[in-house]
């Protein structure tokens, strides 16, 4: 079973073709030697039915002995030129009166016949021989109206003759018809199956540093051509994400190459000459600040992984939107303060999510606001509903983000300024795990930017009935 599962396309469309062919050929050769033999025996009967008409017309003319001779006579010249024809008549105790040829019937199964199944066609071997015939019990002319027992038979000899020779050729040419279309079917699957080669010829010049190249899809017949469109989906599907993979990797390696440096310089600065334990300590604090900013970015790393494989949202439960904000504005509100900032909060409405996620997700937009507002200016968080949810906008006056930017800005690591020092600005994740948060929770977010000031919206669907928080 392995070897049929195992086997090339080729090979098991021959054999399958061989098979349906051998198949088609092998019925209609039993189509055909049925409907022969049918023939024959309809052939047989319409003889045997004649034969039996006369001898029932030669019985009614047969009053006593010399009847039967006359009877006997015309029988004899009725079968002239019939040399496979036999023809018996019994009396009623089974005394052979007339015989075309001694012992060339089974008396006993003529009776039989003549008794239980009269003028129905049978099969009598006798003596190695097989004979098609009919039997039946005819009245004579005689005055008592005796019945004598009638059989008319046909020797099959020459039918079964020819039925066998007829088979043998039939096997013989299927066997001859299966291996010349197996040749055949070879030859053609190996031309219908040259387009699909060429497309594995093709995938060969694909490799890591070559994912842009595709298959030619109008090259290809129409049955393989959504199948070659699937695999050029499938190419820049992979293209799209080994690009980002690599440019991750670069970000990563970039990021952490900083503090890793910053780390390695204090440690080296503080291993040259001795100092103070005030001096020791102050390195230490300040190696921390660098341990922890690594440690932020590891973790949300590890978040972003999981966002790539479907993020999954623990804890679903209705949540209040105000509320949450709210108590954001208590935990930034001295952050806030240093730079005189507004916090407002319009608006309210209810969603189905996590609570903690959807949280950090809204908080690092807060905290992205604050970063980049004007002091003494307003940041206002607005919520409101919507034809198919709840939508969430955060809105703060400052530098506006390039038209160009704000597709990018949900990017891992991009920044709008990279020379801003990376001490003040975070890890460069934090709109990259609030994207990804609210596209779990099955929302999308967007930013927009003018002179006025840039504001985030995110939509979310509604509460659905039925959650309870």
């Amino acid at each position: 079973m392995s070897l049929v599962r195992n086997a090339s396309i080729a090979r098991r469309l021959t054999l399958l073709f061989s098979l349906a062919s051998s198949g088609v050929l092998l019925a209609l050769g039993l189509v055909i030697a049925n409907s022969v033999e049918k023939h024959f025996e309809e052939q047989d009967m319409g003889v045997l039915a004649g034969k039996m008409d006369l001898a029932r017309q030669a019985l009614a003319t047969m009053e006593s002995p010399a009847g039967l001779a006359k009877a006997s006579q015309l029988w004899d010249n009725s079968l002239m030129g019939h040399h496979s024809l036999e023809v018996m008549v019994l009396d009623s105790q089974g005394k052979v009166l007339f015989a075309t040829l001694e012992d060339s019937l089974p008396i006993s199964a003529v009776l039989e016949s003549a008794a239980r199944n009269p003028y129905q066609p049978v099969i009598w071997s006798h003596g190695g021989e097989a004979y098609r015939g009919l039997a039946a019990q005819l009245p004579t002319g005689a005055a008592d109206r005796a019945k004598v027992t009638v059989a008319v038979a046909m020797d099959m000899v020459h039918h079964q003759e020819f039925m066998r020779s007829f088979r043998q050729t039939l096997w013989l040419f299927v066997s001859c018809a299966a291996a010349l279309t197996g040749l055949l079917g070879w030859t053609v699957v190996r031309h219908g199956l040259a387009p699909l080669n060429a497309m594995r010829e093709q995938t060969k010049a694909i490799t890591a540093h070559q994912l842009s190249h595709r298959l030619a899809v109008e090259s290809v017949p129409r049955e393989l051509g959504e199948f070659a469109e699937s695999l050029n989906e499938m190419l820049t599907r992979l293209e799209e994400a080994f690009q980002r993979l690599s440019g991750f990797s670069s970000d990563i390696a970039h990021e952490l190459r900083t503090p890793v440096s910053n780390l390695m310089t204090q440690t080296h600065v503080a291993l040259s000459r001795d100092r103070s334990a005030h001096a020791y300590r102050s390195i230490l604090e300040s190696n921390a600040e660098e341990f922890e900013r690594m440690a932020r970015m590891i973790s949300d790393m590890l978040l972003l992984a999981k966002a790539d494989n479907d993020l999954v949202i623990p804890n679903q439960e209705v949540v209040g939107l105000a509320k949450e904000v709210l108590a954001l504005f208590d935990y930034y509100e001295a952050v806030a303060d240093e730079k005189e900032l507004h916090l407002q909060v319009e608006g309210d409405g209810e969603v189905v999510a996590d609570r903690l996620m959807l949280r950090r997700a809204l908080g690092n937009l807060l905290s992205n606001a604050i970063r980049h507002s004007f002091a003494r200016s307003t940041i206002k968080i607005s919520i409101h509903a919507q034809a198919q949810g709840v939508g969430v906008d955060v809105e703060n006056r400052g530098e506006p983000i390039p038209k160009e930017y704000l597709e990018r800005i949900f990017d891992r690591f991009f920044r709008v300024d990279p020379s801003r020092h990376r001490s003040t600005e975070g890890t460069g994740l934090g709109l990259a795990i609030t994207k990804s948060i609210v596209t779990a929770h099955r929302g999308t977010i967007y930013a927009t930017s003018t002179h006025d000031g840039t504001t985030f919206s995110i939509n979310l669907p509604p509460a659905t009935p039925g959650v309870r928080g």
